[in-house]
Order: C-alpha cells, then sequence, then structure tokens
C-alpha cells in the first residue's frame, strides 16, 4: 500500500478524471455526434494510414440524422451503427480495444484487406449483428468476448492465421458461420449451434477434429482430452483450473474495491455537476445554438475553401484532367466551366449540385460527386457511358463529366423550373404560389412512368443493373422549361459506396429491403407508388423528405385513411376541388396502393402500370374550377375496390 499523501494524490487525479468525463459525457448529446466515436475513428484511421480514407475521413462523421459523411460509416441518430471498408488493401495493427467505444455497432466489415493483430474484443458492441474479417492476417485466438454478443447473426473469419481454438458459440441467432482456411486447433465445440454447421465452415484447419470433421480426437494426448476436450459439464471444451480460479478471485477482488471506489468518487461528481448544472442552465441553450451555428459556418467555409482549391488545382493542370463529353460537344470547354458564375442548387447523397451560367449565357448543373466508390479513370468512365446511352424524352442524361484525383463533376443541361418536390411543396399559403392541378399531376405521372419503363426495358438487358433508378423521390424528377418532366440521379448506385448507399438511398428503405435485405426493379414500383401518393395528397414524403424535413409514411396513412373512411382528407386541396378530376385521382390512388404493396410480386410491372396511366383522361373543366369539392359519393363508391386492397396488404 502506498503512503496516505500518494493515495491523496492518486484519489485527486481520478477524482478530477472522472469529473472531466461527466462533463464532457453530458455535453456531448448536444453537439449531435458521439466525440469518443469521433476519436476512435481517427485512431482506425491511422493505424489503416489509408491515402482516402486520410482525405476522407475528417470534420464530423455523423451529425443526429443527417447522412454519413465518412465512406464505409453508417450512422443513426449521431452514433456509428456499421463499419464496412472492405476490398480497400487496408494495411496496419488493430489495437485489440479499438472498438470498445462504438455501443450502437451492428455491422462490421474489415473483408479481403491485409489487416494484422488479434481479434478485436467486441464485450462494448452488444449490438453486433454482422461481423466480417475473412481474407486478412488476423491471428492468436478468436476473441472470446464473441460468444457473448447475444444478437450475432454472421460470423466470417476465414482466410486468417487464427491459432487455438473454437469457442462455444451458441447463440439462436447465428445463422452463417465460417474459420476455414486457419491454423485452429483441438476439439470443435458440440453445442448445438456450432455442429450445425457443415464442414465447408471448417475446412483447411488440420488441427482440428471432431464432428463435422472426419478425424478423431481420439489421437490426441490424454491432457489434451482432459483439459482441453469439451465433456457435459464443460461443452465448450474450455479447460478450467485451481490456478486460474484463484488468479480469477483476485481480479475480482481487486474490481470489486475499485468499483467501490468509483461509486463514492462518481457521486461526489454527480453532487458537484448538480450544482454546474443549475448554474449553468440558463446559458447553457444560447451557447450550445452559438457553438453549432461556429460549426456549421466553419464547415461552409472549409466547403467552399476546397472548392475554391480545386478550381485552382485544375487551372493549373495539377489534377490532370480534362472535361470529357458524353454527347457530340457542348460548345464549352472546361476553362469557360471554371470561369463561370455559381450559385448552390442542394445537397444530396451523390454531392452538392450547383447552377452554372456561362459566358454564352447558357446554364448548366453541376454536381460535385462525393461518397464514390474507389476506382480508377476507366472504370468511372465506362459507368457514365452505360448511363449516356440511356435516351428518351423523360430523362435527362449526363452532358459531360469531370474525373480527377481531386474532383469528380457531372454537368447535366440546367432544368429551368426545378425539381417536383418544389412544384407540390413550395410556397404553400403564399399569394405568390401558383396552383398546381389535376392535369399537370397526371402529366408528371406519366412522364415519369414512361422513363421508368424505359429504364426497366434497357437498363437490365444492357447493363445488368439489379436496380434501374434505385433512388426515385420527387427531388430528382425535374421540370424544364417547357414543362416537360426529365427523371434524374438513376443508375448512380454503381458509383456510390454501399454502405452511403444502404443509408440514404430510397430503395433501401423499401419493406423488402428492411425484412430481407434485397431490392429488385419492383422496388423502383414501390418507389413509384410513394411518388404518386406525394403526388395525390400533397404530403411530403418520409422515404424521400430532404435533410431536415419531416416527413409521413403515406403508404401507411392512406391504407389508414381507406380502412377508417376518411377518405376525404386523402386528396390535396388544390386537387380536390376540380369535380372532373375525382374519377381519375381515386383511379390513380388505387394504382399508387397497388404499387406499394408490402409484397413485391404482387406489384405491376412498370409496362402494365404505364399502359394504366395512359388511358386515364385529364380534366375536362377548368383548371380553376372551385365551384364543388370532390363528389361524395363516386369517391365512397369507389373506394370499396381500394379499401379492400388495403385490408388485403395488412394481413
Amino acid at each position: 500500500m502506498g503512503s496516505p499523501k500518494s493515495l491523496r494524490k492518486l484519489f485527486l487525479a481520478l477524482f478530477i478524471s472522472l469529473l472531466n468525463h461527466g462533463i464532457t459525457a453530458s455535453s456531448a448529446p448536444s453537439v449531435g455526434y458521439d466525440e469518443d466515436e469521433r476519436a476512435a475513428l481517427y485512431v482506425l484511421r491511422a493505424a489503416f494510414n489509408n491515402p482516402f480514407l486520410n482525405s476522407n475521413w475528417t470534420g464530423i462523421h455523423c451529425y443526429m440524422d443527417d447522412p454519413p459523411r465518412w465512406y464505409g460509416i453508417l450512422c443513426n441518430n449521431g452514433h456509428v451503427t456499421g463499419i464496412v471498408l472492405e476490398g480497400m488493401v487496408l494495411k496496419g495493427l488493430i489495437n485489440f480495444n479499438a472498438l470498445i467505444q462504438f455501443s450502437e455497432l451492428s455491422i462490421l466489415s474489415f473483408k479481403n484487406n491485409a489487416l494484422l493483430g488479434n481479434i478485436m474484443n467486441f464485450s462494448g458492441n452488444q449490438k453486433l449483428a454482422q461481423i466480417d474479417l475473412s481474407g486478412n492476417k488476423f491471428h492468436g485466438p478468436i476473441s472470446e468476448s464473441l460468444p457473448g454478443l447475444a444478437l450475432l447473426a454472421s460470423l466470417q473469419l476465414q482466410n486468417n492465421n487464427l491459432t487455438g481454438k473454437i469457442p462455444g458459440f451458441n447463440q439462436p441467432t447465428l445463422i452463417s458461420f465460417n474459420v476455414s482456411h486457419n491454423n485452429l486447433s483441438g476439439q470443435i465445440p458440440l453445442t448445438q449451434v456450432v455442429q450445425s454447421f457443415s464442414l465447408d465452415s471448417f475446412s483447411d484447419n488440420p488441427g482440428l477434429c471432431g464432428s463435422p470433421t472426419p478425424n478423431s480426437c481420439e489421437n490426441f494426448s490424454a491432457h489434451d482430452s482432459v483439459s482441453d476436450g469439451p465433456s457435459p459439464s464443460n461443452p465448450s471444451g474450455y479447460a478450467h483450473n485451481d490456478t486460474g480460479k484463484r488468479k480469477s478471485s483476485s481480479i475480482i477482488g481487486f474490481l470489486i474495491l475499485f468499483l467501490l471506489f468509483d461509486v463514492v468518487a462518481l457521486l461526489a461528481v454527480i453532487l458537484l455537476f448538480i450544482l454546474y448544472k443549475k448554474k449553468a442552465k440558463k446559458l447553457k441553450k444560447p451557447v450550445t445554438q452559438e457553438n453549432r451555428q461556429d460549426e456549421v459556418a466553419e464547415e461552409e467555409k472549409e466547403e467552399r475553401s476546397e472548392a475554391v482549391e480545386s478550381s485552382r488545382v485544375v487551372e493549373r493542370g495539377e489534377d490532370r484532367g480534362k472535361l470529357i463529353f458524353l454527347e457530340n460537344g457542348g460548345g464549352f470547354e472546361l476553362s469557360d466551366l471554371l470561369k463561370a458564375s455559381a450559385e448552390g442548387l442542394g445537397k444530396g447523397i451523390f454531392g452538392n449540385t450547383y447552377k452554372a451560367i456561362l459566358d454564352n449565357g447558357q446554364a448548366l448543373a453541376v454536381k460535385r460527386m462525393r461518397n464514390l466508390k474507389p476506382m480508377t479513370s476507366e472504370e468511372f468512365t465506362r459507368q457514365l457511358q452505360l448511363l449516356a446511352n440511356q435516351k428518351h424524352p423523360n430523362l435527362i442524361t449526363p452532358l459531360a463529366y469531370f474525373f480527377s484525383k481531386q474532383e469528380k463533376l457531372l454537368i447535366y443541361r440546367y432544368a429551368e423550373k426545378g425539381n417536383l418536390f418544389n412544384r407540390i411543396h413550395g410556397g404553400r399559403g403564399s399569394k405568390e404560389r401558383v396552383p398546381f392541378r389535376w392535369n399537370s399531376r397526371l402529366s408528371a405521372a406519366r412522364g415519369v412512368a414512361r422513363a421508368l419503363q424505359y429504364l426497366h426495358i434497357n437498363s437490365t438487358s444492357r447493363t445488368n443493373i439489379k436496380i434501374p433508378h434505385g433512388n426515385l423521390k420527387s427531388t430528382n424528377v425535374l421540370l424544364n422549361q417547357n414543362n416537360i418532366i426529365l427523371v434524374s440521379d438513376y443508375g448512380l448506385s454503381s458509383l456510390i459506396a454501399l454502405p452511403i448507399a444502404a443509408q440514404s438511398m430510397v430503395c433501401f428503405k423499401s419493406p423488402e429491403y428492411q425484412t430481407t435485405r434485397r431490392i429488385s426493379p419492383k422496388t423502383d414500383v414501390w418507389s413509384y407508388g410513394c411518388l404518386l401518393l406525394e403526388l395525390l395528397t400533397g404530403r411530403v414524403c418520409a422515404h424521400a423528405a430532404p435533410p431536415g424535413v419531416k416527413g409521413v409514411d403515406l403508404c401507411s396513412w392512406v391504407h389508414r385513411a381507406v380502412r377508417e373512411e376518411w377518405t376525404a382528407e386523402i386528396f390535396d386541396s388544390e386537387i380536390s376541388v376540380q369535380k372532373s378530376a375525382a374519377h381519375g385521382m381515386v383511379q390513380l390512388l388505387q394504382l399508387a396502393m397497388k404499387c406499394c404493396n408490402k409484397s413485391p410480386d404482387k406489384r405491376p410491372e412498370m409496362a402494365e402500370i404505364t399502359q394504366e396511366i395512359e388511358n386515364m383522361k385529364v380534366a375536362v373543366d377548368s383548371e380553376d374550377d372551385e365551384d364543388v369539392s370532390i363528389d361524395r359519393s363516386l369517391t365512397d363508391e369507389s373506394f370499396s375496390t381500394t379499401s379492400s386492397i388495403a385490408v388485403a396488404d395488412d394481413r
């Protein structure tokens, strides 16, 4: 034992440390992200020392419900829920406790890299469901923390240099397991879960014996059999000895004393913090707001600086990129684009978009791409050419692109009348708003249907893309000067990193992806149904709402409205006043509900949808007709069929 003076110093140091930790933890939620998680990610970044991650993993990684800002990171409510870094040739030694800060982590994949070290400690990651560390150089034993993960569903450890025994996994959730191609030894545990996997899960481990391998454990030494082999009281095959028990008892005793010491210190911290909080309560909110404003301003300043510096790099020729036209000339050069005046049009998961006006008056839309997969210039060109080959009057194709290490730009012709989201929702309640009437909405529905039908016929046959659009929403439907509908941002999922796509793209919010983790062309049909409901109701769809805008799950909301017979509230007031549009509105609503069926197999094909919409008639009365509301008898009678569809879907 140390002197009383030394103990006092130790207590004071611990007290100050706990006080700092308590204040930091209590203030962390106010900034909208977890600072400890970010610090842990920086430690990982240093271990990887990968040039791409060094440049991408900067600033805030997760902010509240915003899309993740770092490559390979999944977020929810300001916390990291996934780390997916696959096939990036990452090297380095991973610290045993590198993941201890990520309490919300559910997905981890370092598949196909060259990482070293022991398998990490997962005791602080109790929500982990998927772990893939295959194809690396991890060595040593399988972490003892893994059998304690109650939600673990998939564990992939094949193709490493692991040694020692297989722990006694017995989680009923574990349905995928592979430890093949390692140097594991000993008897395979007799637990029900481990024994449920085939020989393929254990192959190329010469030291393993017992079922399901053909190797008998009888040839093992008596010492191995007694100390290491499984028995009825020790099915996992771990050794028990008195020395270990004595060591464990000593450690437990020390931990209990340390815990009691911590409790006393924490009580003191809590008392001090309560006093601090009372004094700071009145100042906390304005200070937090001021800090957040400063943070946002700093981010915007950094973004502007990056844009200016990128332009300078291109101008100096340091990046060796050039403007590539996907059509026969655009009437401008890269130098013209760099000199153009620009204004921001919006932020999206694929990047920020700007309106650039050239000296000759030509307007262009320039998208600065971000969150891209690591790819060569040739791969990027191949994907862009596939998109440019999609020619249809209701599609807006890329006009040109710029590819370099620091900048990836897509250039489109500018759509003068903005997007469908703003046309439906913009300026509500103001005198300047021009009502969006039925005929115009039906025309928008037709234009989108025609574009999707074309993509579904051509994309699947020519490009073998799993889902032709993947991110259909009202903000990605544009209107040109002649009010022609132009569908944008199709097929870009092939360029975007999967973790970012899964976090933000509309197709990954579909019922089938939530339940089976699968998407298909019928997922586009579901997205189209949501778009139709947005057109009909005038309400923002939650699945496709822009950042910072709250929406409604329109599929569920409309089903409930029909079931509870308050159908008069479904249609937007700007179209419900048009009497002759009532029948067409009901027809379109019935079609939308078919498209939103939870089962993809029960949704119609895009060709059927397009044909049905083509047969719908426009309203014959004036677009400004406001003398009557919808004929209620027609609406309620027509909904008898729709209601049966809704009830069937809920079963």
